[in-house]
């Protein structure tokens, strides 16, 4: 579903009851034990056996193994997001981290071959900052639902509705998108950014709610398209409370593309790298993190003293990246990412006012 723009909003902005109502298709992969009946011992993970059982460690193996020897022979990197399975991010993996790593990643790497392990806008990011690299992406098809929801055209829009408005654009977005912005951000430095400008009215584009969770944190105007993430927008507070009405011991961490009724049931807020960062630090004895199933996941492989509960949902386009199309993309070298010379160098330049401003999580 494409997005519109949204109302411009100011600080303490509350959530519309019509913002909630569009909900993309998606699959939860586990659903609230209070409404269908689960054993909520079944939906926790308690140390890293419960991530890739020896069984499945065995299974990949071979795979695994094919992929290093060809790393080596195309001076090859396997960057993965933190939204891949546990067989990717644990086994084949050189790199891994949230769109800010993976950017910084790179554009330090001096490897010759880049394999993104994740979806289009981060292989496109890839090799707008590295346009002398081979940049590869294992499913073409591999995209992401905020990046879909807005062009340049429609960027454009904007700023001839805003004249002196400077763009703020979300990492999770297409090149051309990019090109039209002053500068992109994560959800880990949004804020930062969008104060950086020195505006009193910025467009923020396209996430609405990490646009609302940025409006409630800066006396900046936000100016918001009503993008959403078509895994995030699917949890509830309801759902959330539910949870830690029956777990009181239950700590709740969640991504700031989550609706703000789930925001407000969380004890921390924060992007991918933030909520890492604060399950190491805090070492709860049993959490919940609210976003993408995998991640997860991959948490506990290095949390064994915390007991992960998974009211989560699966990304389906980080799920087209699988083992075995990494092993095709480095034994036929494709698919390759190429991006227009004039998009690349606006690109580029928003990119680059990002990275100067650097991760505050």
């Amino acid at each position: 579903m494409r997005g519109r723009q949204c109302s411009p909003v100011r600080r303490r902005v509350a959530t519309s009851a019509d913002s909630r109502g569009r909900r993309s298709p998606g699959r939860a992969l586990l659903q609230s034990p209070l409404s269908t009946g689960v054993d909520l011992t079944a939906i926790l993970i308690t140390k890293a056996s419960d991530v890739l059982t020896e069984e499945e460690i065995a299974a990949a193996r071979p795979t695994v193994d094919e992929i290093n020897r060809l790393k080596a022979e195309r001076n090859a990197v396997v960057a993965a997001h933190n939204y891949m399975t546990p067989d990717i991010f644990h086994m084949a993996a050189d790199f891994t981290g949230d769109s800010l790593a993976l950017a910084n990643m790179a554009l330090e790497t001096e490897a010759d071959v880049i394999v993104l392990a994740g979806v289009l806008f981060m292989a496109e990011t890839a090799k707008i900052l590295n346009p002398e690299k081979t940049v590869l992406i294992p499913d073409g098809e591999a995209g992401c639902s905020l990046a879909d929801g807005i062009t340049g055209a429609d960027v454009r829009r904007l700023k001839e509705s805003h004249p002196g408005a400077p763009v703020v654009s979300y990492v999770n977005t297409s090149a051309e998108v990019k090109a039209e912005s002053d500068i992109t951000c994560t959800s880990g430095n949004a804020v930062e950014v969008v104060e950086s400008l020195g505006a009193a009215k910025v467009i923020f584009t396209p996430d609405q709610y990490l646009g609302r969770w940025v409006a409630s944190r800066t006396d900046v105007e936000l100016v918001l398209w009503e993008g959403s993430c078509e895994v995030h927008e699917r949890f509830t507070g309801r759902e959330i409370s539910e949870y830690k009405e029956d777990m009181g011991d239950l700590a709740v961490i969640a991504h700031p593309e989550c609706p703000p009724d789930v925001l407000a049931e969380a004890d921390y807020v924060g992007s991918t790298h933030g909520m890492i960062k604060w399950v190491a630090g805090r070492r709860p004895d049993r959490v919940m993190m609210v976003t993408e199933c995998s991640m997860a996941d991959n948490v506990a492989a290095e949390s064994p003293g915390t007991r992960f509960v998974r009211p989560c949902n699966l990304c389906p386009h980080m799920k087209r990246i699988t083992l075995d199309n990494i092993k095709r993309a480095l034994v036929t070298m494709t698919l390759q990412v190429e991006i227009a010379e004039d998009i690349a160098v606006r690109a580029r330049r928003s990119l680059s006012r990002m990275l100067e401003v650097g991760r505050r999580d």
